[in-house]
């Protein structure tokens, strides 16, 4: 995976080249990034980048004299040749063409480690990464914006808890404890540490004072729940929501979908490139219909709508659940700008709904919202149960809004 493949985060990229061209790259890095940032494809990507053989001179770029590393026809070897040599600190991307790269992008470099939450197959059973190292291979590809729930509901892991064991800590010392097999670096790619509970200590020594030439990467999306001995090793990369337009192009170039709707998925899915993916998936939704009734059954306090409403939302499955959510929040923040600016919105559904969303609340109500909206996103991804959640959410809704008497209408 090259850098050039990544959607996006040109700053940080410019940044992870210049560590390795001026010889500052610390052993231990902690990518730090949300959900849909695209974190763990640039820790790939870096560790294809430090592995390249044109990077490191090993082998020049297609199109240059080969160097001579190799014998001649006669055994001895050929004298290195110094025209259309390219300087190292030239190439601000992995060639994406030597063996090294190839072996990268397929997930199958020897000097390549990843380790990842796993879950045990069977009672007693004591599960290390490289048990599930075929499926990693596989979900990277299909699904490289993916978060840890999708990972865990690839292996089939139901309602089991996905960890990183302390075995898995004793197979990444026994790794890293060897030599090389072809590249300068030994590199591990430790993703979602914050799975990594006190056995985690067992590393600390390993990554304070590690062998030569090797780097751990860690990849992770809540520093507060990474051991606080492990992350005061690290050196701190932080990986930044993709902007709008970033996500609008990778839509339209790589998924087909058309400007428009690209345009309206981007805004709603704030950065997250892996919720935008989710939003194609379910883009025929009519999440302002169900938000009109939802509303509508709120504000003139209807109980048996409200229940019938919430019977249906309970059953669509929480991936959807949160978009509808997000979509309610956006509509919410549009409204807010709306109000706030004295720009005169286009005539467009979205807007007529946000204007009406202004008409039955004010501006200290739609934060109100938002925040329970937020709460509310959060509880579905640790497995609320569906219909209490929004039932509780319905009463709050109606308890902030009570006052107005406006409905939402065609």
């Amino acid at each position: 995976m090259s850098f050039q493949s990544i959607i996006g985060q040109k700053a940080v990229k410019e940044q992870l080249v210049h560590m390795v061209q001026h010889n500052r790259l610390s052993h231990a890095l902690l990518f730090l990034g949300k959900e849909g940032s695209g974190a763990l494809q640039l820790a790939i990507a870096f560790a294809q980048y430090i592995t390249c053989e044109v990077v490191n001179g090993k082998k020049l770029a297609v199109g240059s004299v080969q160097l001579a590393n190799e014998p001649s026809l006669f055994g001895e070897p050929e004298p290195a040749p110094t025209a259309n040599i390219v300087p190292q600190t030239s190439y601000n991307d992995s060639c994406g063409t030597c063996p090294s790269c190839k072996k990268a992008l397929e997930i199958v470099h020897p000097d390549i480690h990843f380790s990842y939450p796993v879950i045990p197959r069977k009672t007693g059973d004591k599960p290390i990464a490289t048990d599930f190292i075929t499926q990693w291979r596989e979900f990277v590809k299909l699904s490289p914006y993916g978060n840890v729930y999708d990972w865990l509901q690839f292996i089939n892991a139901e309602n089991k808890q996905g960890n990183i064991t302390a075995h898995e800590c004793n197979d990444i010392l026994r790794k890293l404890s060897l030599k090389s097999f072809e590249s300068e670096y030994k590199i591990l790619i430790l993703w979602m540490p914050e799975y990594l509970g006190k056995e985690g200590n067992k590393l600390l020594k390993l990554i304070e004072e590690p062998p030569a030439n090797t780097l751990f990467i860690l990849v992770a999306e809540n520093e507060d729940q990474i051991l606080p001995t492990i992350r005061s090793r690290t050196q701190l990369v932080k990986i930044p929501m993709l902007i709008k337009l970033d996500i609008e192009s990778a839509l339209e170039l790589r998924a087909g979908v058309p400007m428009q709707k690209a345009q309206q998925i981007a805004a709603v899915a704030e950065g997250n490139y892996r919720e935008a993916l989710q939003m194609i998936e379910h883009s025929e939704d009519d999440w302002q219909t169900m938000l009109r009734e939802w509303l509508n059954a709120v504000v003139k306090f209807n109980p048996q709508a409200q229940v019938k409403w919430i019977d249906e939302t309970a059953k669509i499955g929480r991936e959807k659940q949160k978009q509808f959510l997000q979509y309610f929040t956006h509509l919410l923040e549009l409204a807010v700008r709306i109000s706030t600016t004295n720009e005169q919105p286009k005539a467009n559904a979205e807007n007529d709904f946000a204007l009406r969303l202004n008409k039955i609340t004010q501006l200290h109500q739609q934060e109100a919202i938002i925040n329970e909206l937020n709460k509310a996103s959060y509880y579905i991804e640790r497995n609320a149960n569906a219909k209490m959640l929004f039932h509780a959410l319905s009463i709050k809704l109606y308890h902030i809004i009570n006052n107005n008497s406006l409905i939402l209408v065609n």
